[in-house]
């Protein structure tokens, strides 16, 4: 079984434990809006949390926001840039994440 299949199947028996689900409401409305969300929606949210502070915005939320507007905008060289950026700011977990990005963006610059 993968990682993925594992951590779905803790979700699934998290959401019918008798104490209610683990995931506050403010996570869950989070992820619920992000993920049809516009890229401008997403990248406006990010840059305004990461101005405002840094550190505030878990590592895992600027991850999924930057996942999502990447599959929006696959051919954007600034925005594949930015997320590897920031993925290099948390790695070294994602670096080579960061990376592929970053080759990305310069054969499209290419």
């Amino acid at each position: 079984m993968s990682e993925l299949n594992r951590l779905t199947r803790d979700l699934i028996r998290s959401a019918y434990e008798e104490a209610g689900p683990k995931i506050p409401d403010p996570v869950r409305d989070f992820v619920e809006k992000i993920t049809f969300a516009a890229p401008e929606e997403i990248l406006s949210a990010v840059r305004d949390a990461l101005a405002e502070d840094w550190m505030a915005m878990p590592v895992w939320a600027r991850n999924l926001a930057y996942r999502l507007a990447c599959l929006q905008r696959p051919d954007d060289p600034e925005l594949l840039r930015e997320a590897a950026a920031d993925l290099l700011s948390f790695g070294p977990d994602w670096d080579d994440v960061a990376e592929e990005l970053k080759a990305r963006a310069a054969r499209l610059e290419g």
